[in-house]
């Protein structure tokens, strides 16, 4: 099911940035190019796997933006962009997170106590950001019922799940000087 994904995580380019070795992929950096046919088999196996009883679908600007906006249109269900920008409205709530290679701060509006939500992500590395998502909706008084993350690397799988949240990744990779590995991912034809 994931054969786009798999080919174009073994062929994305490395960039070092640091000490970090950094994957250059279309589904977390939008670049080179987002082929339809990727965007629709991730979102396919997203749909297939999914809690999609849920109220809203929730994701993380900037790459977050193409999964919510696709996931939404073929489930019918509203997201919530957790933005970069601040905007004052009422209830809007601040949420400061802090990944392998940055910190700052991004802001949660249009989640109401009760709501019964879908986390989504492009990429989990080291569970900053995502923990920070949590905190927050907890704060707005938000239900999580599912967390889905296309590209699992690191540890920041295992540190959600220690908060008590299970996560679903698609696929699940390493990363050295020499490439991506694919470690497992989602569906029975992974390697």
């Amino acid at each position: 099911m994931l054969k786009n994904l798999r080919e174009t995580m073994r062929t994305a380019p490395i960039v070092r940035r640091g000490t970090y070795n950094y994957f250059i992929h279309p589904i977390s950096d939008g670049v080179p190019v987002v082929k339809p046919e990727l965007l629709r088999e991730v979102i396919a196996c997203m749909v297939k796997n999914a809690d999609l009883d849920v109220d809203k679908i929730v994701t993380i600007e900037a790459m977050g933006l193409p999964l919510g906006a696709a996931l939404s249109t073929m489930t019918d269900i509203p997201f919530i962009i957790i933005r970069k920008r601040k905007y004052e409205l009422p209830g809007e709530i601040a949420v400061h997170q802090t990944t392998g290679y940055s910190r700052g701060e991004l802001y949660l509006n249009g989640i109401n106590k009760g709501d019964r939500v879908l986390i989504i992500d492009d990429v989990i590395s080291t569970g900053g950001t995502m923990k920070a998502v949590i905190k927050a909706l907890e704060k707005a008084g938000a239900v999580i019922k599912d967390i889905v993350v296309v590209i699992e690397r690191g540890d920041g799988k295992k540190s959600i799940e220690e908060l008590g949240y299970d996560v679903q990744t698609l696929i699940k990779i390493d990363v050295d000087e020499n490439g991506v590995k694919i470690l497992g991912c989602i569906d029975e034809e992974c390697q």
